[in-house]
């Protein structure tokens, strides 16, 4: 009875925390039974875990692969620093001109546009009818300081629909130059 798993409420969580080899070990010890039904009753604890785990992974994905970029570069800015300090969703990256040169998987999610789309487009492309000409004038003028900005925007979807993105674009420099522009964006309420 005491190696049951049906009675061990808490066990899910112990044996979900243990790499393969450590499970390997405890398995032995454990009483397989017949009926094999899910203990649910924490289940939603796994499920923010897993949650919380996914996306730190994505997170981290996205500050490799624009350190690789940034080390061609030789940017100033550490993108670690950027991206681990400020909340976002989506990322774009784009040149000097403001053709899109990277966005990250959070992009599509949020846009409904892919990659290969967005990829040596102007991010104006999600603009539309209700974008307001007033927000995409103060853009303008924030990008020519070359400082750290925030700002709020009407985008539009690939569906039309329309959300409000909270921007903070970051230029990112070289030899005191600005070479790229990283927008974090993420959608508010």
């Amino acid at each position: 009875m005491k190696n049951s798993l049906r009675l061990m409420k808490s066990l899910d969580l112990f044996l979900n925390s243990l790499c393969f080899e450590k499970y390997q070990e405890f398995k032995g010890y454990l009483k397989e039974e017949e009926n094999h039904s899910i203990n649910l009753l924490s289940f939603d604890f796994h499920v923010q875990n897993l949650s919380a785990i996914l996306k730190k992974k994505s997170i981290q994905n996205d500050i490799q692969a624009l350190e690789h970029i940034a080390k061609k570069e030789a940017w100033i800015k550490s993108i670690e620093s950027i991206l681990t300090k400020n909340p976002f969703e989506a990322l774009i990256l784009t040149d000097i001109n403001r053709s899109i040169l990277w966005v990250n998987d959070g992009f599509t999610k949020m846009t409904g546009y892919p990659r290969s789309y967005a990829l040596q487009k102007a991010p104006q492309f999600l603009q539309g009818r209700k974008t307001s000409e007033e927000t995409r004038k103060r853009i303008r003028e924030k990008l020519q300081r070359n400082k750290p900005f925030k700002e709020v925007i009407i985008n539009h979807r690939k569906d039309n629909t329309t959300y409000k993105c909270e921007l903070h674009i970051f230029p990112l420099m070289n030899n005191n130059k600005t070479t790229h522009f990283l927008a974090l964006e993420k959608q508010i309420a």
